[in-house]
């Protein structure tokens, strides 16, 4: 399975002109660059811009979708809208959603819902909170997450679904999870998977790593944590850095 790496712009950057300039330094530099899967999740604005001949190269993701198809919800985007624009992945239940937007783990649950009925793959993001982590709730955090995110989720459905394991701590704070924290909480998520499915759905269950991902780190995440790929927040907004972290995940 080729490592998958994901960029997470966020809400970066400020105009147009300089996220052509990103994407464009970026497909250059993955040009010769063989066995890695490579996502770019700009803000929706930028996406209709995205060169949709370069999608064998660099496919194209979204940051989040609205729980229905279409109708009167203002500055909603629907998972239609996504697929139509050439989107094949869309990131849902981020921390920064959570936390900012109030998203409960019943919301996420509509929006993995509809995002897997338009035939989108949903990176699915757990993580507990530097709270949870110290009073040992982490695993439980985790359980609760998952349950519920992916209730009445069938087996067939759940194949096209990729699990984004972020602890929130972790999240720009330039204090990145170590590789054997990672790699336990990524075996907790494929046992968890196993009981709600089973061991064969769980062994084929691409977990990926998001939390201060940079060069220096990404391989370890992949090769000792033995983490399916990453989800890259601010490194992912350097060219360079991005490039970096492809080449050193490259099999």
């Amino acid at each position: 399975m080729k490592p998958l790496i994901v960029a997470n712009w966020k809400m970066n950057p400020t105009t147009l002109a300089e996220a052509k300039r990103l994407s464009d330094l970026i497909k250059k530099g993955i040009k010769r660059i063989r066995n890695v899967e490579v996502v770019i999740c700009p803000p929706f604005i930028y996406l209709a811009t995205s060169d949709k001949r370069q999608a064998t190269k660099i496919k194209l993701g979204a940051q989040d979708c609205f729980w229905e198809e279409k109708g009167a919800f203002t500055g909603g985007i629907s998972p239609k809208m996504l697929k139509n624009l050439g989107c094949e992945y869309v990131i849902l239940g981020h921390s920064e959603r959570r936390r900012y937007f109030s998203e409960t783990d019943e919301m996420i649950n509509k929006k993995i819902k509809v995002a897997l009925k338009a035939k989108l793959k949903p990176i699915f993001c757990i993580g507990e909170t530097e709270e949870e982590r110290n009073r040992e709730e982490a695993q439980n955090v985790l359980k609760i997450q998952i349950k519920k995110g992916l209730a009445k989720i069938s087996k067939k459905e759940i194949k096209n679904l990729i699990f984004a394991y972020e602890p929130v701590w972790a999240i720009g704070t330039s204090n990145p999870c170590d590789q054997s924290t990672a790699q336990t909480m990524s075996l907790l998520i494929k046992k968890i998977i196993s009981q709600l499915y089973n061991r064969n759905i769980a062994r084929n269950t691409r977990v990926l790593y998001g939390g201060s991902v940079n060069s220096e780190n990404a391989r370890n995440y992949i090769k000792e944590a033995r983490m399916d790929g990453l989800l890259v927040g601010g490194a992912s907004l350097d060219a360079q850095e991005f490039i970096k972290i492809i080449e050193t995940v490259s099999p």
